[in-house]
């Protein structure tokens, strides 16, 4: 008999903890502590995943790639992305998904949230004073910064192999903290089951609400992003839309069906290369980086949950705060790594490092396989549309494709306008 996927078995677990939550009420509410405790054994990991992930790819890229091309690869990278959480923030607060829904643990969980600071103070708080306090408390945004100036140094250091040794340990604690991360996953579908028991058992079914209505908003704030990325790939790198759309209707497929960008890496690279005309050396180069520092479709996940929340529990978005939340969502993209559950990982650095309620993440964990075909779209599309920018920028884009895929009468102007 074949086994059940992890994703499954969340799935299972979440309707299993609704139905007993549902059917026993407040008396069963006392489970939630099996959800608290595999909550804390996932945070208790991410600050170290992150710390490595972001310095082994970094400090393992190839000098070159840390040059000009590189910087142009990191520059478009951040401009996707910070759109990808803008669109996300902005959504979150024009259609407000977790607004008019009243949760029993409102009044509770708004006292203990932090009064975000002002938004000098938040610029400066992304620098830490000390790496060792930063890693003690969790602040994550510090632990990038710090992480991302060590993997530079470590590159340019290691140019003549000196030191190996120190990539190759970081490495091998980042083996070690991945195979952690997915040992702790094995107990998600316990862990959210029972979150979700403690969750309905005290608000009811109001707090299903939300989760139907943010994943409509997040399909919107999807398809509003790749518009607009298809839109700004077309005008910069002059290629036809109808030509850019076809060369894009595989690599969307796969990604939507398999919610993987590991899985859809190789068809990715095929089609960036046949179908959208991207030279061997940049798609060598940016898509396979993307897949690993670039999340587009995460950093809008982040935002648009990180909106439904302070609706949930009536916390007012600051200035501040949402710098802190586009920020944080940019930044969580870097220490991005491919295990079961990425999501959920991600949820459990943003919500607890802007002292929102955790008990938000159990809400968003049990539909995180449909929001995850959202999220992989997104950031297949994003690394690609980096690919042909860069492509465009350095002579290495061939647009016979496009011309080819493009109706008719497009292939004609263009060859009368030659």
């Amino acid at each position: 008999m074949k086994r059940l996927s992890l994703t499954s078995q969340i799935m299972l677990g979440m309707v299993g903890g609704i139905l007993i939550g549902l059917l026993f009420g407040p008396q069963i509410a006392g489970i939630k502590i099996l959800g608290d405790i595999f909550l804390r054994l996932i945070q208790m990991t991410v600050v170290l995943l992150i710390f490595g992930a972001v310095i082994e790819a970094i400090a393992g890229l190839e000098s070159q790639a840390l040059g000009k091309l590189g910087l142009k690869t990191a520059l478009w990278f951040l401009i996707t992305t910070v759109i990808a959480a803008v669109i996300g923030l902005v959504m979150g607060q024009v259609f407000r998904p977790g607004a008019g829904i009243t949760l029993a643990t409102v009044q509770h969980q708004a006292a203990t949230v932090k009064t975000p600071p002002d938004l000098t103070t938040t610029i400066l708080n992304f620098f830490p004073q000390n790496i060792f306090a930063a890693l003690s408390a969790g602040n994550v945004i510090q632990v990038i910064v710090f992480a991302i100036l060590f993997g530079i140094v470590l590159n340019r250091a290691n140019q003549d192999h000196e030191f190996d040794n120190v990539l190759l340990l970081i490495r091998q604690i980042n083996q070690l903290a991945t195979k952690l991360v997915m040992f702790i996953m094995r107990l998600a579908p316990v862990g959210i089951g029972a979150l979700m028991v403690g969750v309905v058992a005290n608000s009811g079914a109001a707090a299903l609400l939300p989760l139907l209505k943010f994943l409509i908003v997040y399909g919107f704030s999807t398809v509003l992003f790749l518009a607009v990325l298809f839109l700004l790939i077309s005008w910069y790198a002059k290629v036809p839309l109808g030509g850019l759309l076809h060369g894009f209707s595989r690599i969307m497929l796969v990604a939507l069906t398999t919610t993987s960008s590991a899985v859809s890496l190789p068809i990715e690279m095929q089609d960036a290369h046949e179908r959208l005309g991207v030279s061997h050396r940049i798609n060598q180069l940016v898509l396979p980086l993307g897949m690993a520092l670039n999340s587009n479709g995460l950093a809008m996940y982040l935002a648009l949950v990180c909106a439904m929340v302070t609706q949930l529990y009536n916390i007012q978005l600051s200035l501040g705060l949402m710098v802190q939340i586009v920020s944080l969502a940019v930044l969580a993209c870097l220490g991005t790594v491919v295990v079961p559950g990425g999501g959920l990982v991600a949820l459990a650095i943003i919500i607890p490092t802007l002292g929102l309620p955790t008990e938000s993440i159990a809400l968003l964990a049990g539909i995180d396989w449909f929001s995850g075909m959202f999220r992989t779209v997104a950031n297949v599309v994003g690394d690609t549309t980096t690919a042909i920018a860069i492509a465009s920028d350095e002579d290495e884009l061939n647009r016979q494709p496009y011309l080819l895929a493009s109706p008719r009468r497009w292939r004609k102007h263009s060859a009368s306008s030659k």
